[in-house]
């Protein structure tokens, strides 16, 4: 694997992270959402088309200009669930829920749909994804829960299909136009999206935010995170570039672990040592499945 995609794909899965942290720990998930998209697109769009100019305007096919498109959609979609799942969930539990569900989702279509076959090690990881699933999420448990709690898990499984799409588009997105041209297309129609949406919540609301009346938006905040965020999946189509979706989207998953235990250290959002060590061991579990899943690949 070229060495230079795994730099990449490492100093994606720490930004997002970080702006997972930061969506988590922000009053309104998706309005914080909105703005961080908006103002990253506005701040980097003059650059991008800077750039097209200056290094000889690469061509920007029609099959490029509609898989960014679609994914732009798709990202909204992701936004979406992945703010209605932070608002009613813990971020030790939707961020590995959310991530693990993907390549899950990737090996399902791949063995039921196209007829792959995978090798024993890529079944370990199968397993060790899984397992890992159950052991954060601890299914049975909502059973008796709150009717947020069985949202917010649902919510998480959405996104994971989310996510499992949009990678899927953005791999053969990435092989039609240079890959900084490509984020540029989707992240734009992600941020009207993201407006639209925001439009509607207002209208819903009278006027006024339906989600989250009254909550105090830290503009600063929102824009860093979209500018992170920009970033770390500029990196990863970079590396998709440079390596299958099959590898890249695994290894992106690292970041599972540093969320689940900046949510169970810092947050607290597990109470006593046994749930702690319940929480961070399913997210590495996670973790592993991923990572066998890229090595079988």
């Amino acid at each position: 694997m070229d060495p230079l995609a795994l730099v990449f794909i490492a100093l994606a899965a720490v930004l997002h992270a970080t702006w997972n942290i930061l969506l988590k720990t922000a009053g309104d998930p998706l309005r914080t959402a909105t703005v961080g998209v908006v103002a990253a697109s506005c701040i980097t769009l003059p650059f991008v088309v800077g750039a097209w100019a200056l290094t000889g305007q690469p061509s920007v096919p029609p099959t490029a200009w509609l898989l960014g498109i679609v994914s732009g959609v798709v990202e909204v979609f992701y936004f979406v669930f992945l703010a209605a799942a932070y608002r009613r969930g813990d971020l030790s539990v939707v961020y590995p829920l959310a991530r693990g569900t993907a390549p899950l989702l990737a090996v399902a279509v791949g063995v039921l749909v196209l007829g792959e076959r995978l090798p024993p090690v890529a079944w370990i990881g199968v397993g060790l994804l899984v397992a890992g699933l159950l052991v954060v999420q601890r299914p049975w448990r909502l059973l008796g829960a709150a009717a947020a709690d069985r949202a917010g898990a649902g919510f998480a499984l959405l996104t994971g299909t989310m996510i499992a799409t949009y990678s899927s588009l953005d791999r053969v997105g990435v092989q039609q136009t240079p890959a900084w041209v490509y984020a540029a297309i989707l992240w734009a129609v992600c941020g009207i999206g993201l407006v639209l949406v925001d439009l509607a919540r207002r209208r819903v609301g009278g006027g006024r935010y339906a989600i989250a009346p009254g909550v105090v938006l830290d503009r600063p905040r929102a824009v860093l995170g979209g500018l992170l965020t920009f970033a770390a999946y500029g990196f990863v189509l970079a590396a998709l570039a440079r390596a299958p979706l099959a590898i890249v989207a695994p290894l992106r998953e690292s970041a599972v672990l540093l969320t689940s235990m900046w949510g169970v250290l810092r947050l607290r959002e597990a109470a006593g040592r046994r749930e702690i060590t319940i929480r961070i061991t399913g997210s590495a579990l996670v973790l592993a499945g991923a990572v066998a899943l890229a090595i079988a690949r």
